[in-house]
């Protein structure tokens, strides 16, 4: 994909941000072997050949402003803006065809697996893997099958399928998925109120539940009467 860039003249975070403003992306393109040019790309044709098939692993043809030479080059690096996530800066990497790179793969998962159907949980622990490749034949993205896996299962990247040309350079025991039980919630028992009565008996009311004045007991029979109605036991009235 061919994408026409043009050397900066001057660098600096002001100069950066003015780029920005007027719809560029500064950047900088690594020579194979020769001095690196300090480059802006309109942001529009970099959106474009980065959102294409090969999406970040794309092959660009970069040509300078101003000269026929055609760099093909991949992009290395980039920045994004912390707040809108626009890419902010790119680093360009000019290389050989016909040399083998190094470049970070995503990994997808493909299927249902069996354990997920009898309550199980899939994870992918690893998303991405480093390759190494021509650069025209760095796969876009490498697939997974886990519809075969069930619960207790794990697949690592001794189980991933080759790809033509490609070479696995992270370790063959790298864990990239999983199917587990889920995870029970256990509920806390609820706690004992402080300084908690014994259980009330069958049928009665909590004092605070009960109406107001409920509380009051009437007289026991034979206790005090109003005056002059009952002397002390024993006495007879005067």
């Amino acid at each position: 994909m061919k994408l026409q860039v043009r050397e900066r003249e001057r660098t600096g975070s002001a100069e950066a941000r003015r780029l920005r403003k007027e719809g560029y992306i500064p950047g900088v393109l690594y020579g194979n072997g020769k001095k690196p040019y300090a480059i802006c790309v309109p942001e529009r044709d970099l959106r474009r050949v980065l959102t294409g098939d090969s999406g970040l692993h794309a092959i660009l043809d970069v040509v300078l402003e101003g000269q026929k030479t055609t760099h093909a080059s991949i992009l290395k690096d980039y920045q994004q803006d912390p707040l809108r996530g626009h890419i902010s800066h790119v680093d360009l990497h000019e290389v050989r065809l016909d040399q083998p790179i190094q470049a970070t793969v995503n990994v997808q998962l493909v299927g249902e697996p069996e354990g997920v159907k009898e309550g199980g949980v899939l994870s992918q622990v690893q998303r991405e893997i480093t390759v190494e490749a021509l650069p025209m034949e760095i796969p876009e993205h490498i697939d997974l099958d886990v519809s075969g896996m069930a619960i207790g299962d794990t697949l690592r990247l001794a189980d991933l399928l080759g790809q033509d040309g490609a070479k696995y350079l992270d370790d063959p025991e790298t864990v990239l998925a999983t199917v587990t039980l889920p995870t029970k919630v256990e509920e806390p028992e609820p706690e004992a109120v402080e300084g908690e009565e014994a259980e009330l008996a069958e049928g009665e009311v909590p004092p605070e539940e009960q109406p107001e004045g409920a509380a009051e007991q009437p007289a026991e029979p034979g206790g005090e009467g109003k005056p002059g109605e009952q002397g002390e036991p024993g006495t007879t009235p005067g």
